[in-house]
């Protein structure tokens, strides 16, 4: 008799053997933690990015010399600010680099471990009594590195959402993903408005000058933290059909192969810093210094409008899931130039005070910021996939430099308009800046991220 032969079972699969096959369409679950770990990663670095506007404009006098002149003042409150934003490309660079070679979780995990360990430095720095002007040196280098760590979170962390993403959800997916940036704002805000509420914040010695400026710096760290082990447990790799075949270098790829694309980026993107620093950085000190708001108020004021944005951006990203991306570009950058010019100017020049503020600033969070409400999808979908993070990093922040120093520019006025309403013709700029970009640009709404074939005029 013969010995009957053994017929193997076949065995199924683990659940993470092989990546999904898009053909079969993306792996919902999957898709649903990319995208919530997007607009985790991109809440936390936006906190991170406006703490030193909003926390420590009523605690200036800690880090600085109360002899100093009011100009002077604030030309270091801009440097703070500035300085996290230059260093936001080089963390692009370097870590757009890791995240095309090695992969975007690793990445990501490094990136957000660094800007979480910096965060908590920062809010144990002493103060100008205890070191002198080693304090705010210290604060303006420690923001700078914080900036190259930041820079290398979005760079990672925004294309895996979009990656995951499918093709007729981007703009939406894209537009809810940075709607937490003025939703940061606005948290930063309202903790802020309750601490002035809680603690005294007239002259060096008083609670919030001396400690209580620490705490929104403590949950920035504590967010950074809990970032940190959200993608560790939760986020997976994207498969690898949609990253691409992987170059060593390259950034050098991207300036080499990819000019044109990354020339018109830095056009819109230019623009779209300027007007992002003539709201959340001018806007409120113009708040203060022209319509004599008190702190408490300009603290609202900025809340309004940064929720206002934070509201309006999901409607953008299905505008543009409609109409394109390039046709939204085009006409938000002019919508940007009358009605976000405009309304500043109104405001400026109306003397309402708080109620005026309130009302208008409804219309400048919405016709100011609201170029990040696709962004991401248009970003992603504007280069390959071998090099998109590096791409979309260096894109998003290159740019971020010259409007940096707005404070520069709005100085050449001097003489020419009043300081209140030199915003306005920034504003001007920056929407012209916004169109001329998007006008250059392709249509990408309907790219393929796993086939480079259909990403138009790249070179």
């Amino acid at each position: 008799m013969s010995t009957p032969r053994h017929v193997p079972v076949p065995q199924p699969e683990a659940p993470d053997a092989s990546p999904p096959n898009p053909a079969h369409g993306p792996d919902m679950a999957k898709v649903r933690t990319a995208v919530r770990g997007g607009m985790l990663a991109y809440f936390v670095d936006q906190f991170d990015i406006y703490l030193p506007i909003v926390v420590l404009a009523p605690a200036t006098a800690y880090f600085q010399s109360a002899s100093l002149s009011a100009s002077t003042t604030a030309m270091l409150s801009s440097l703070v600010f500035a300085s996290t934003l230059v260093g936001r490309p080089l963390g692009a660079v370097i870590f757009g680099h890791f995240a095309d070679t090695v992969g975007r979780k690793r990445t990501t995990l490094v990136a957000v471990g660094g800007f979480g360990v910096i965060t908590l430095v920062t809010a144990c720095l002493p103060g100008h009594e205890t070191i002198g002007m080693w304090s705010v040196g210290l604060l303006i280098g420690l923001r700078f590195v914080d900036g190259i760590f930041l820079g290398g979170e979005y760079t990672t962390a925004v294309p895996l959402a979009m990656e995951w993403s499918p093709k007729h959800k981007r703009g939406l997916y894209a537009s809810i993903i940075t709607s937490t940036s003025p939703a940061a704002y606005a948290v930063i805000a309202a903790i802020t408005l309750l601490m002035l509420q809680l603690l005294p914040s007239a002259g060096l010695h008083s609670s919030y000058v001396q400690w209580g400026w620490r705490v929104p710096f403590l949950v920035g760290a504590l967010l950074s933290a809990l970032l940190f082990r959200y993608y560790l447990k939760q986020v997976h790799e994207p498969p690898a059909e949609l990253t691409g075949e992987r170059h060593k270098l390259p950034f050098v790829r991207l300036v080499v192969r990819y000019p044109k694309a990354l020339a018109q980026v830095f056009v819109l993107m230019t623009g779209t810093w300027l007007a992002t620093n003539m709201e959340a950085a001018v806007t409120p000190a113009q708040l203060k210094a022209h319509l004599l708001l008190s702190s408490k108020q300009v603290t609202l004021t900025m809340l309004v409008i940064n929720a206002s944005a934070a509201l309006s951006y999901p409607l953008f990203g299905l505008l543009s899931q409609r109409i394109g991306r390039r046709r939204f570009y085009m006409g938000y950058g002019l919508a940007v130039l009358v009605v976000g010019s405009g309304s500043y100017t109104l405001l400026m020049t109306s003397n309402g005070g708080f109620g005026a503020a309130l009302g208008w600033g409804v219309l400048i969070g919405v016709f100011t910021v609201g170029t990040f409400g696709p962004i991401a999808a248009y970003l992603t979908e504007r280069f390959p996939a071998s090099i998109r993070s590096t791409g979309y990093g260096v894109g998003y922040s290159l740019a971020l430099i010259a409007p940096a120093f707005y404070q520069f520019y709005l100085r050449q006025f001097d003489g020419v308009v009043s300081a209140h309403l030199a915003p306005a013709i920034l504003l001007v700029l920056a929407g012209a800046l916004i169109s001329f970009g998007g006008f250059l640009g392709p249509e990408t709404k309907d790219v393929d991220m796993a086939d480079d074939d259909t990403i138009p005029a790249l070179s």
